[in-house]
């Protein structure tokens, strides 16, 4: 691999080449294969010359017998060869998949930018699938390489004129079945690009599929499905069309060069340069010449198909990082560069006590938020309470770091957390959403699901502190309740216990909880307010919100309006003292 390759090109390729010793070994045995398979005419010939016409039934008896022997080790090359090509092709397509997963989950992000899930789902399915293909392309191509290159050679000996149209000629059809994958190519490009928008699309709506009927709108998603899916099905039409006039046109030249060899090898054995087990030898070779040909048609099919997907995955490989990486993170333990992307707490999480805590926003303009100045002390429980969700969405992002400011900067403890790497920051801030989905688990499995290998002993009071516990309590199996994808299985504001609680028990250095009560009772918001300010207390914390009841428990609150801090204060002291303050928590 080049050097100047792209980064996604090179997974493509390493996916694929690592399975070298499968594809090896699947080309050595699919040759032998091949070999032995074009050596079945050439041996039934011989049987035909010694026994019909010299009448020498020990030496048909001998020959016999060799072709039994070639049919058995045809039966087992075969076999293994089959096996290990399936294995390189799906070991290459899991490699595959793999790389995608862990591009869509990199923290820096940037790959899902404007792809819907179902999209990126088509494309580490489907399209691993087919570049993982090109690995039993490859065998399949080198075996049929050598039936045709032992056929060649058989041809050869029995007329130079055979083997030189057979040498010739067979090149020839693999550069015009080439041509003509093109536009096969480009057709499964589109049709694969379609195909996951339809995906994405459907997953989309079944997502949202309560919201749809609360609001009466099925009608027009059912429209909007029809049309996309519509368009998917013209593109697979499209490209199923392109596939078959490549088959059906190779087939014609296929057909046509064997009819040739035939009239060929006819016509030398009616002028008598030839014999009778040697006409007999040349029409089985001509006839056998028809599997190989066959299979170099579908091996460009499968690579044309395979060059599409493989584009499609690389794009998504390369895609832009949202936010730089950062450098290097530090193992405290060796005082090393950590490169490695497989441990998810590196830096701060090596060293528990590593993080104070301290943020500051210096002069700070990203989105709506223009020259936000605020210091966050270490330990402190701030409230930040914002009438404008733009406001909130942008101040969120930046914490988690999911965009840097466009001026100003973001601290931690006096560092910028564009200093910093990305799985540092993530290590010491936690950024909890208010539309956080859970997992497919158990109750308990979701709870600690970002704990890691830390002990599950904060899990309890996480749960407790978040009002956990009594959801466990209402459940069948208590904490192994079954949760299913999203949380679906769940009312809303279970869900929004058990998120707050996985929150919770990750037990950052700094925490940032976006609405964590808007889907429960005044009485259990209250009792959550207080377990988040038991819980946290000397550990950073910001909770995001216009509740009174979670403004109420904090340390200091600071009112984000028009895009600026316009007051600071103590919630108590702001309701009574700040207009603006009083009509975004209390009304």
């Amino acid at each position: 691999m080049r050097e100047a390759d792209p980064p996604g090109r090179d997974v493509l390729w390493r996916a694929v080449g690592g399975q070298r010793r499968d594809v090896t070994l699947g080309a050595v045995l699919g040759m032998g294969h091949q070999t032995g398979e074009a050596l079945v005419p050439v041996l039934i010939g011989v049987a035909v010359e010694r026994g019909v016409v010299d009448g020498e039934v020990p030496g048909l008896l001998l020959w016999l017998g060799v072709l039994a022997a070639v049919y058995v080790g045809l039966s087992f090359s075969f076999r293994f060869s089959a096996r290990a090509g399936e294995r390189a092709s799906l070991t290459a397509a899991h490699h595959l998949r793999t790389a995608l997963v862990g591009r869509v989950l990199a923290p820096e992000g940037g790959a899902d930018e404007g792809r819907l899930p179902g999209e990126l789902t088509n494309v580490a399915t489907e399209d691993a699938k087919r570049v993982g293909a090109v690995a039993m392309a490859l065998v399949v191509a080198l075996a049929a390489a050598a039936g045709l290159v032992v056929s060649a050679v058989a041809l050869l000996r029995v007329s130079l004129v055979l083997g030189l149209l057979v040498l010739v000629g067979t090149p020839l059809l693999l550069w015009l079945g080439h041509l003509l994958s093109k536009p096969l190519e480009r057709r499964s490009e589109t049709e694969q690009e379609r195909a996951a928008r339809a995906s994405g699309v459907a997953a989309d709506l079944v997502a949202g599929l309560r919201v749809l009927k609360g609001i009466g709108a099925e009608p027009a998603a059912v429209a909007r499905y029809r049309r996309i899916s519509g368009d998917s099905l013209s593109a697979t039409l499209r490209a199923a069309r392109a596939e078959a006039s490549q088959n059906g046109v190779v087939t014609v030249l296929t057909g046509t060069f064997i009819a040739l060899v035939a009239l060929v090898g006819g016509r030398l054995a009616a002028r008598g340069d030839i014999g009778l087990g040697d006409l007999v030898s040349s029409v089985g070779l001509a006839l056998f010449l028809i599997g190989p040909l066959t299979e170099f048609a579908w091996v460009n099919t499968e690579l044309a198909q395979g060059r599409a997907s493989a584009a499609r995955i690389a794009e998504i490989l390369d895609a832009p990082p949202a936010v730089p990486p950062g450098p290097a993170s530090t193992d405290r333990t060796t005082g090393r560069p950590d490169h490695s992307d497989t441990v998810p707490h590196a830096h701060f999480d090596t060293v528990p006590h590593a993080v104070e805590g301290r943020l500051r926003l210096r002069r700070v303009s990203y989105g709506t938020l223009r020259s936000v100045d605020l210091d966050v002390a270490a330990g402190e429980i701030l409230g930040v309470a914002a009438p404008d969700p733009a406001d909130v969405a942008a101040l969120l992002r930046l914490l988690g770091r999911s965009a840097d400011p466009r001026t100003g900067a973001v601290e931690l403890d006096g560092r910028d957390l564009t200093a910093l790497h990305l799985k540092d920051v993530r290590a010491a801030i936690l950024v909890a959403a208010h539309d956080a989905d859970l997992f497919e688990g158990t109750v308990l499995e979701n709870v600690t699901a970002a704990a890691g290998t830390r002990t599950s002993t904060l899990a309890g009071a996480a749960m407790a502190a978040s009002g956990t516990d009594e959801v466990a309590r209402s459940l069948p199996d208590g904490v192994d309740t079954p949760v299913t994808a999203r949380g679906r299985s769940l009312s809303g504001g279970q869900r929004q216990r058990v998120a707050l609680a996985r929150a919770l028990a990750a037990d950052t250095p700094v925490l940032v909880v976006h609405e964590p009560a808007t889907a429960v009772d005044a009485v259990t918001e209250v009792r959550v307010a207080s377990g988040i300010r038991d819980l946290r207390r000397g550990r950073t914390t910001l909770l995001v919100t216009n509740s009174p009841a979670l403004l109420a428990v904090t340390d200091r609150v600071v009112l984000l309006q028009d895009g600026r801090i316009t007051a600071t204060g103590d919630h108590e002291r702001l309701v009574h003292t700040c207009a603006p303050y009083r009509t975004a928590v209390l009304t």
